[in-house]
């Protein structure tokens, strides 16, 4: 079944803003809330879908890719499987619609989906890191793949990850080893039991008694490692690539966080981008504009053959197809738009000045009229 359009889902229109999606997606919640439909599998999911498309509209960057690239340009975000409740980052808005119970509500529903649970407590997991990765043009338009050292923070190699010095533990007195706790909390929907995690064990169940001299009691020390980052062809400016469980170990053997690597583009000497399109500026003679010519010109990828007809202007575009960027998650490549410039010699020999001097008389004879902007003409090539 093709997934419906995220805008669709929530009820907004494609402009809408922050608080009209926030308000969008609260009346949604309200509705579809698993609390007040008990075994209601079809609420779950709308539930599910309303969450999956407020996460995705209310972070600019995720906005921007799905804006773009529609569902497909998701896939680095949430992997090839889709979205899960771990990709949800908006727990603290759910915790203003619903109270602070929601999460171990939850938990007890999707089966931890937030990272809580027993023994996977949210607060252990390892916190996400954010490296900055600037590539060239040439990088972005084939795709490429990066090797990069970062600090991140490991199982200690004294105790293993378990922050005690011998071994010992022993089973929390106030949860009694189960990691959470029973709390009653009065929410919208009258007087609920819920699930939280244990304060004293922090959801862990035991309690540790003799802390790791070499990382004091945290399991995990910090350490320099190299990561391979695979960059796919068509990235821009201010994406980021997500390296699920590859950030910092969380605390005591705690679940991973990950790593987003943060997309630069380095500024090219000789072309510019536009979209998945480049643009080339390539000067040519008066005598090669007036009579043609066949020139080279330098791609991405090489460098190709290009006629210049007789009477080429001054700003006349070209186009050479397929020799642009491929498109993020699209086997489709844009193309190359060569502008040609006429160069105005400022050194002339004798012989060259007479030359002149009389194609100057010859100049007289037509009549020269002025014409619409670069920019006009631009904006009609690739109307």
């Amino acid at each position: 079944m093709a997934k419906r359009d995220y805008y669709e889902v929530l009820g907004v229109e494609k402009n809408a803003d922050e608080a009209t999606i926030k308000k969008a997606y609260r009346k949604l919640a309200m509705q579809f809330h698993p609390d007040k439909n008990p075994d209601n599998k079809e609420a779950e999911e709308k539930f599910k879908e309303a969450s999956e498309a407020y996460e995705v509209l209310s972070d600019k960057d995720k906005r921007q890719l799905y804006d773009q690239y529609g569902h497909a340009g998701l896939e680095s975000q949430f992997g090839s499987g889709g979205f899960s409740w771990e990709n949800f980052t908006h727990r603290s808005d759910l915790n203003d619609i619903f109270g602070d119970g929601f999460g171990s509500i939850f938990e007890t529903l999707f089966g931890g989906g937030f990272g809580g649970g027993r023994g996977q407590r949210s607060s252990n997991r390892g916190e996400d890191l954010q490296i900055e990765l600037s590539l060239t043009l040439k990088e972005i338009a084939g795709g490429t793949e990066k090797t990069i050292k970062i600090g991140t923070k490991e199982a200690c190699d004294k105790c293993g990850g378990s922050g005690s010095a011998d071994g010992n533990t022993e089973t929390c007195s106030q949860c009694r080893g189960t990691g959470q706790v029973r709390q009653v909390r009065q929410s919208l929907f009258g007087q609920m039991q819920t699930i939280a995690e244990c304060p004293s064990c922090r959801g862990e169940g035991k309690i540790i008694k003799n802390k790791c001299p070499k990382c004091y009691g945290e399991g995990r020390m910090g350490k320099v490692k190299e990561i391979s980052v695979k960059i796919p062809a068509g990235v821009e400016e201010g994406q980021y690539i997500r390296l699920r469980g590859q950030g910092n170990v969380g605390p005591r053997s705690g679940a991973r966080g990950d790593i987003l690597v943060l997309i630069h583009e380095k500024q090219d000497d000789t072309f510019e981008r536009d979209g998945n399109n480049i643009v080339l500026e390539y000067p040519v003679s008066v005598s090669q504009a007036v009579l043609g010519d066949e020139i080279i010109v330098p791609t991405l990828s090489g460098s190709v053959k290009m006629k210049i007809p007789a009477g080429t202007q001054s700003g006349r575009l070209f186009r050479l197809k397929g020799q642009g960027i491929q498109g993020l998650n699209s086997y489709s490549k844009g193309d190359q738009i060569v502008r040609c410039i006429l160069v105005t010699p400022t050194k002339l020999t004798k012989e060259e000045t007479e030359l002149y001097t009389k194609l100057k008389e010859h100049d007289k004879k037509r009549e020269m009229k002025p014409g619409k902007s670069f920019l006009s003409k631009l904006r009609e090539y690739f109307s």
